[in-house]
């Protein structure tokens, strides 16, 4: 490994600036059905006409023979208007919310909301076109829905339209509402707004005033649902901004983020969480060095809400959870030692050998971090002996040597980075012959007459040095 923060360098783990769903098209019919108003109006009316005069008459009758019937009548007719009124009320409301979820599970990235977006999205705007034909009241009742529906106009010409026009500066005061609704779509279209990958947005959104209090503020508060679309803010943020990591990892975000990591077992809201955290540890030195100091409660905090999200059966938390594990690994020696005391460690080797590839890749970085600190002035890094012996032992190395022999040029480096590690400090210099019993020097070999220099030369450099003419004669 070159250095002790190998991992560092790292670009923070994409925040999903793409989509890859077709915009809404036309169905391409002419006819519609009438609003929903309009239908229910005809339903009444037709329910009204279906007794007979002579019926109608009778009854009458009827009920001026005995008063105590037309007394109960009345009373039942209005229990059935004032039903009919709370049943129509009801409908609305649920159409609403039917629409409006569907709007965000289109745009959530899920595979289930992509195979039938089209329609379900088509549907949901007629929805909110019914509602939007009645009463002034239900109309203003759209309004937490209108951003969903901005955000279906599509593509970043339209958004830097809506940027360009000013949007940003409502929506963030909207962030700082009192009501829940309100809070958490305004901070859905901002996240959606800013989500790049031009910095200039989110730039101008944390320069904001009273933005950073607005997510912190909301942070703080039980709603899951809210804090999960404001953690997505903080992810664009940090993702985007420089100077909005900077102010972040100086206020109280980070150790709300750990806080609901910890406490929470809500997939939807922990992604953004770990992300966000993730390219806060990534982005900033000053989240590890003042922040995570080591014996702070916060930092245990955090290693204990890593240390979760690797037990998970969640794909995502895992590599998420690796990554950012990884650039804690490439602080301090003392920050290196509180992860391998932990059981961090064994969760990771485990990961190495057993998870996805993308994963793996991960779990080596934090590996090969906790093995090394800085040497500095250009000199190779100064190895930890006894966590190098610690992991090699633990069954590690056959991971690192599959990363050797993996198409990805970058975890092949990071393979061969880990050997040199093995080769040089292993105590009696057996780490050569730990590499060779794992058929190292053939997937070194490999390189021999790579097209990438640098893969080339470092392998055959190796092979060279540790296994040239001497070896095996001691």
């Amino acid at each position: 490994m070159a250095d002790g923060s190998a991992s560092a360098s790292l670009p923070s783990v994409s925040p999903h600036h793409q989509y890859h769903r077709n915009a809404i098209k036309s169905s391409g019919a002419p006819s519609r059905f009438p609003p929903v108003s309009s239908r229910r109006r005809c339903f009444v009316i037709a329910s009204n006409t279906r007794r007979s005069r002579a019926a109608a008459v009778a009854e009458a009758l009827t009920y001026l023979n005995h008063p105590e019937l037309a007394l109960r009548f009345c009373c039942s007719r209005n229990e059935e208007r004032r039903e009919q009124a709370l049943v129509i009320g009801k409908e609305r409301r649920e159409a609403l919310m039917r629409a409006k979820r569907v709007c965000r599970a289109a745009l959530s990235g899920s595979d289930e909301a992509a195979a039938e977006d089209g329609d379900m999205l088509l549907e949901a705007a007629w929805c909110l076109t019914n509602i939007a034909a009645g009463e002034p009241e239900e109309t203003k009742s759209l309004l937490p829905a209108l951003p969903l529906l901005i955000a279906h106009l599509g593509g970043a010409e339209l958004r830097s339209t809506l940027l360009a026009q000013g949007a940003l500066w409502p929506l963030a005061r909207l962030m700082l509402s009192n009501k829940g609704s309100t809070a958490r779509t305004a901070a859905w279209a901002l996240s959606n707004l800013i989500k790049g990958p031009d910095s200039k947005a989110a730039n101008e959104l944390i320069g904001i005033d009273g933005v950073l209090n607005a997510i912190t503020r909301n942070l703080e508060k039980a709603d899951e649902e809210l804090a999960t679309e404001v953690a997505w803010v903080v992810v664009y943020l940090s993702a985007l901004s420089e100077k909005a990591t900077s102010l972040i990892v100086r206020s109280s975000v980070p150790q709300l983020l750990i806080g609901r990591l910890l406490a929470s077992e809500n997939l939807q809201l922990l992604i953004p969480v770990l992300r966000g955290l993730g390219n806060l540890v990534a982005g900033d030195g000053y989240m590890v060095d003042s922040v995570l100091i080591v014996g702070n409660s916060v930092t245990d905090q955090a290693l204990s809400s890593l240390i979760k999200c690797l037990k998970s059966d969640n794909r995502v938390l895992k590599k998420e959870a690796s990554w950012a594990m990884s650039n804690i690994a490439a602080g301090s020696f003392e920050h290196k030692k509180l992860i391998f005391a932990s059981e961090a460690t064994p969760l990771l080797m485990h990961l190495l050998r057993t998870a996805q590839f993308d994963i793996r890749r991960e779990a080596a970085y934090t590996l090969g971090n906790l093995c090394v600190v800085p040497a500095g002035s250009g000199n190779p890094p100064n190895i930890i002996i006894e966590h190098l012996v610690a992991i090699v032992d633990g069954g590690a190395l056959p991971g690192f040597i599959n990363l050797v022999r993996s198409a990805d040029i970058e975890s092949a480096r990071l393979g061969l980075q880990f050997l040199e590690l093995v080769m040089r400090g292993y105590p009696n210099s057996q780490g050569p012959k730990l590499v060779e019993a794992e058929d190292g020097i053939e997937a070194m070999e490999r390189f021999q007459f790579h097209e990438n220099e640098v893969m080339r030369n470092m392998a055959n450099g190796l092979v060279d040095k540790y296994f040239g003419e001497d070896y095996g004669l001691e």
